[in-house]
């Protein structure tokens, strides 16, 4: 088992396991990105693949599902001795040795069921029928640390980007910079030639401070096609730090990519509207717990596409701005939500992002959205029809990927906001108005079984912190 420091490189490594016929199965976290942001379903997925990848595995798999049909709602620790460990125990012995990999853990929401994990992968170690092996990439987060730590010496071996050569590292980071910006000087003929030159290589290197990400966000923002890639290289090669801390050189780099992309040379008055729009419309990308559409993410912030689509341009150095409106915009890299989030890395207070104010804003947009659910929403023409008899197009004409948001997520950007009695009035009335109407929406969309979980949290909640004869 590999253990702490998150390598970028890992679906590289799946790919190649997985055309060697050795990759078994593979996770990959990503924080905001609906299931596989948590852990809810993990095991299952790696079940699945296991299936898929080890034939002989099927009929155990499978006569676990039928004797125990609620396996999917069971804990992570059941889910992985019925449907994992127990078949691998009992199957017959394999000679090839097989490896599931599963990168940034990290990003999973819940530091319990991280450490749970690791506990329970570590068990893989006893296995004598099956070779088992798990490549585990994360950053460094102490309770991942300790999670490792915690485990027998046997159990698992570290390898640790940040002790690999700076010389090694820096060697692949100016092979990056000249290899891009070569393509850069091919697609602008005015540049002089050598450009951008050895020197200056060099010194992007340097402010690499070895992080690949620094250099993928540098390439992006000189490559842009709005600007002159000289005046943007300059940009970057007048950041001035000294490196007090291992985070300084890509915080200094952010932040004048987003005063030069957001703010420009505009003056104090008329860059007010625009940070606005950044704080609400980046500031929500970089908190929501799932993707959707960008026509979609226009909905919920009641703004016209285009209008979107001006606000979050300037950024493509940053984000992954689809030219089909049908897809999500997507961060790069979550070191840029990292950044926006800590206050104490985003030192210019116009691009601070307040997590806590925002998920409450998009509480109250969720709210908005979901009030306005009515019966048979999908204008049904019989009572009783099985949700699998209705097209799936239907369904999406009448609860789109924002209306689907809100139903799925208002409960969670109200327990991580700073909520108001406001607020809680704002429930208190949607209850009584349209409980009935969100839990049809949540049926027909697939999510009854995380609203059973959503309609538990808020009894929970509501006994605390609500007392209803307040409200009738």
């Amino acid at each position: 088992m590999a253990g702490t420091g998150k390598s970028t490189i890992s679906r590289t490594v799946a790919a190649e396991l997985a055309e060697r016929k050795r990759l078994a199965a593979s996770f990959f976290f990503s924080r905001g990105r609906g299931d596989i942001s948590h852990a809810g379903k993990f095991f299952t997925t790696i079940a699945a693949q296991l299936a898929t990848s080890l034939p002989i595995l099927r009929p155990a798999i499978s006569n676990v599902i039928n004797e125990k049909p609620d396996i999917f709602q069971q804990g992570l620790r059941n889910q992985w001795k019925h449907l994992i460990l127990n078949p691998l125990r009992n199957a017959p012995a394999q000679s090839i040795q097989l490896v599931v990999v599963i990168d940034a853990l990290d990003e999973c929401d819940n530091m319990k069921d991280i450490q749970l994990i690791l506990e329970l992968l570590a068990e893989a170690r006893d296995l004598e029928t099956i070779r088992l092996r798990i490549l585990v990439t994360s950053r460094p987060e102490t309770p991942i640390s300790l999670g490792f730590h915690e485990l027998p010496g046997e159990a698992y071996q570290d390898f640790i980007l940040h002790e690999v050569s700076p010389s090694i590292v820096n060697h692949d980071i100016s092979i990056f910079f000249q290899q891009n910006l070569a393509r850069v000087k091919a697609t602008n003929k005015q540049l002089k030639t050598p450009w951008p030159g050895e020197q200056t290589i060099e010194l992007l290197v340097k402010k690499a401070a070895g992080l690949f990400i620094y250099a993928a966000t540098t390439y992006r923002f000189i490559k842009d096609d709005a600007y002159d890639p000289e005046d943007q290289l300059s940009t970057i090669l007048e950041e001035n730090t000294h490196s007090q801390s291992p985070t300084e050189d890509l915080d200094v780099m952010y932040t004048n990519l987003l005063q030069h992309s957001v703010i420009g040379k505009r003056n104090r008055m008329s860059c007010g509207g625009l940070v606005a729009q950044f704080k609400e419309i980046v500031g929500s990308i970089v908190i929501m717990f799932d993707v959707m559409p960008s026509r979609n993410l226009a909905e919920l912030h009641q703004v016209k596409f285009p209008k979107l689509s001006k606000t979050l341009a300037p950024l493509h150095s940053v984000l992954n701005i689809p030219e089909n409106e049908m897809e999500p915009v997507r961060l790069f890299h979550p070191s840029f939500r990292d950044f926006l989030l800590d206050s104490r890395r985003c030192i210019d207070p116009r691009f601070q992002i307040d997590a806590n104010q925002g998920h409450i804003q998009l509480f109250r947009k969720c709210m908005g959205l979901i009030s306005k659910l009515h019966k048979n929403i999908c204008n049904l023409p019989e009572v009783g029809i099985l949700v699998t008899d209705i097209s799936g197009d239907v369904i999406q004409q009448h609860i789109p990927s924002h209306v689907r948001y809100g139903c799925r997520y208002w409960l969670d950007h109200f327990q991580h906001g700073n909520p108001g009695e406001e607020d809680i009035r704002t429930i208190w009335d949607f209850l009584q108005q349209h409980f009935l109407h969100w839990l049809e929406a949540l049926s027909l969309i697939g999510e009854v079984s995380n609203g059973v979980l959503m309609v538990i949290a808020l009894e929970d909640m509501l006994a605390v912190s609500l007392n209803p004869l307040k409200f009738m």
